[in-house]
């Protein structure tokens, strides 16, 4: 994928959505047509992928076949021509045995991969998501983390960078994700030396490896804030890293969700670069 190319020709794309294959709200024809409704010229599905450990949010592998089929049935419609439609994944990094540079995902048809990371493994070795609502990392941070957020910051940062030493993806989505559940359960946590110790890691390994990375919108308008924070982009921006705008939409009616201001912001940071 040379995204380089499209983002510099438009900013009609949206490569980060989920549907009916794993926890989104709609199904893939209902997301193209709003996709297109809305003037996307390109627009990738990246249901969460299969996993080896149990989630409800994730697609099963035996429904991968289906979701190709469908991505090669909705871009065979007509009605929907304006647009490009690609078939990807958002892959869940676990461990060395299974994250995007797994084999499996590799022997995909896939467009491209989204390397992501969403769960993390307690003190105890069990996986648990700390993604999502607060009130449920809220329950976790106390019956499976011991109340030790310092340990799911850090535990996090590794995993992300273990992910990007292993490879495999061709965007690294919302990388400091961790930043909105940690700060509503130890506020200003993300102010401090040590997380943005760990942040700036994070990011000196995409600088050096010269990474593909998302701009998340998803949660501006509930929580007024991206993926990455705001107070990181000039940094990857001077550093020449490709950023991609996407709305992570789980809902038609969001997949332009905050996009505007976003590329407004960063249009302002490539202006005084």
């Amino acid at each position: 994928m040379d995204f380089k190319k499209i983002i510099s020709s438009t900013h009609n794309y949206n490569f980060h959505s989920h549907t009916q294959f794993c926890d989104g709200r709609a199904d893939m024809e209902t997301m193209a047509r709003a996709a297109v409704a809305c003037g996307m010229e390109h627009y990738g599905f990246s249901p969460h992928s299969p996993l080896i450990i149990p989630s409800p949010c994730n697609m099963d592998a035996s429904a991968v076949d289906d979701y190709l089929a469908e991505v090669r049935r909705i871009s065979s419609i007509d009605s929907l021509s304006s647009c490009r439609f690609y078939a990807s994944m958002e892959i869940d990094y676990i461990n060395n045995e299974w994250g995007p540079a797994n084999s499996y995902f590799r022997s995909l048809p896939l467009d491209y991969r989204i390397g992501s990371v969403h769960f993390i493994p307690s003190q105890d070795g069990e996986y648990i998501d700390i993604d999502g609502r607060f009130e449920r990392f809220r329950t976790n941070m106390e019956q499976k983390f011991r109340g030790d957020i310092d340990y799911v910051v850090e535990t996090f940062y590794r995993q992300s960078m273990d992910m990007v030493r292993a490879g495999g993806f061709d965007i690294l989505g919302h990388f400091d994700k961790i930043g909105q559940n940690a700060s509503a359960y130890a506020p200003g946590i993300e102010e401090g030396s040590h997380y943005r110790s760990l942040v700036g890691q994070l990011i000196d390994m995409i600088i050096e490896r010269q990474l593909t990375i998302e701009l998340n919108t998803k949660a501006r308008s509930e929580h007024g804030r991206f993926f990455p924070g705001e107070r990181y982009l000039p940094q990857l921006v001077g550093a020449g890293i490709d950023i991609l705008v996407n709305s992570d939409a789980h809902y038609p009616d969001r997949i332009c969700a905050s996009r505007d201001e976003a590329f407004a912001i960063l249009d302002g940071i490539y202006a005084t670069a």
